[in-house]
């Protein structure tokens, strides 16, 4: 009998793949993701073509890894209702776990930018989604006893809302970020409220 073990991966992997995911978050600093190629990563990371390659496929497998710690930030979080939530700007940024992922992930400076790629947006939104999906939806049908297609559509409509309007915002949780936050949560559990009825 052949026993399989999970290979562990050394710290010289995981130095490597820091340093290729953080030299990616620079070059996005400075240019749109179409624009970053393997040969301006690999220079810029100091580490040769085929160290890249032993890890990645391509610029969208880093993309995607970034996106993978991005969305570690609201790992764990539970749904909850916009009803229980203290709408006041200093709970909101002291509870990010009860807003959107776009929301949780834009607070973090590191990842600005990359949300700002307008080459990026619907890619990070289908990753966003695809992320909460499982504990959101089934919450909007707790919320409003809707079916799982209808609820689906409402988790679109939040996510791709959530994600323009924090873009409109520049993804900085200041006062007018707060009174939209505000806003947009009412509106969404009085919808709530009114097809559950």
């Amino acid at each position: 009998m052949v026993i399989f073990t999970k290979r562990k991966t050394d710290r010289r992997t995981l130095y490597t793949l820091r340093v290729i995911k953080d030299t990616f978050l620079k070059l996005i600093n400075q240019k749109n993701y179409s624009k970053i190629t393997v040969s301006e990563l690999c220079r810029e990371a100091e580490i040769t073509r085929s160290t890249f390659y032993l890890h990645y496929n391509t610029i969208t497998d880093v993309l995607n890894d970034v996106l993978d710690d991005a969305l570690q930030l609201s790992k764990n979080t539970d749904s909850i209702s916009a009803s229980k939530i203290n709408f006041s700007f200093d709970y909101l940024k002291q509870n990010e776990s009860m807003i959107p992922a776009c929301q949780r992930i834009g607070d973090s400076d590191k990842y600005q930018k990359l949300l700002m790629d307008p080459d990026l947006s619907e890619y990070i939104i289908g990753r966003i989604m695809a992320h909460e999906r499982d504990h959101v939806i089934p919450s909007i049908m707790k919320e409003t006893g809707l079916s799982k297609e209808d609820a689906e559509t409402i988790f679109l409509y939040i996510i791709h809302g959530s994600f323009a309007v924090n873009r409109a915002h520049y993804f900085i949780k200041d006062q007018k970020w707060s009174h939209d936050v505000e806003l947009l949560n009412r509106f969404t559990e009085a919808g709530y409220h009114e097809l559950k009825k």
